[in-house]
């Protein structure tokens, strides 16, 4: 993987204990950052804290709380935020409750949209800009069935992730979200153990291959990282083609 440059920044990434945002953690720490790892799970961050010894500070903070929103605003200065942790619950339009359909309003939007607006604060306050990255999916750009409400969440993600972008140009925050197709991850390999369904996903992929955790990372470092210096309000889709059918 290409090696970016962190050297000095303070970085938070939402939803660290495993699969992306795990990973996400272990290559800022490496490219030099200073990174908050925030998750639920004491048990996967401390681990996490073990292999990457005093560059990482975990927080176990639920993300849906005000304390965490807090924490983050008492922050001297943070140069990256990687809004990375969601939730879905597929299922039929017809079936889904409302108790899910609140559930994935409440983390995959307000959630996100509160953190990145702690985020904000504390970059405008410190003067020297910032990049904001906000965990979308191909399904933010298409529909799906049995993803309905996941999909109309993401497609909030990506009319956010644009707005934020617009309005905070000016002061030198970019904001830009990563769009990822199917990656294999602890959490997705039981889903592929079903055979119609990694058919299906892999029809639906020009590229006819499931993603992996290193592809996804690259496009966040990437957004983290001054290379994308002149990005802002847009969306990398990591998806083999599925969006350009």
């Amino acid at each position: 993987m290409t090696k970016w440059d962190l050297s000095g920044r303070v970085a938070l990434i939402t939803g660290a204990s495993r699969g992306i945002g795990e990973a996400c953690a272990e290559a800022m720490v490496e490219s030099g950052a200073h990174v908050i790892a925030v998750a639920r799970n004491q048990k996967n961050l401390m681990s996490l804290a073990d292999r990457l010894g005093d560059s990482i500070e975990i927080w176990v903070e639920d993300i849906n709380e005000g304390l965490f929103r807090d924490r983050i605003e008492n922050l001297d200065r943070l140069d990256i935020m990687f809004n990375n942790a969601g939730i879905n619950s597929p299922r039929p339009f017809i079936d889904i409750p409302e108790d899910s359909l609140d559930e994935m309003i409440q983390l995959n939007v307000k959630a996100l949209f509160l953190a990145a607006q702690s985020a904000a604060r504390v970059m405008l306050r410190a003067g020297n800009g910032g990049s904001i990255i906000n965990m979308s999916s191909q399904m933010g750009h298409i529909g799906a069935p049995n993803r309905t409400a996941y999909c109309m969440t993401k497609h909030a993600v990506e009319g956010l992730t644009k707005a934020m972008g617009v309005e905070l140009a000016s002061h030198g925050i970019r904001v830009n979200s990563v769009a990822p197709t199917f990656i294999e991850t602890p959490m997705t390999v039981p889903m592929f153990e079903d055979a119609e369904f990694k058919q299906w996903a892999l029809d639906c992929i020009p590229m006819g291959r499931i993603g992996q955790l290193h592809e996804v990372v690259s496009a966040v470092m990437f957004l983290a990282s001054s290379d994308s210096s002149l990005m802002t309000g847009s969306s990398l889709k990591i998806d083999g083609g599925w969006t350009a059918r």
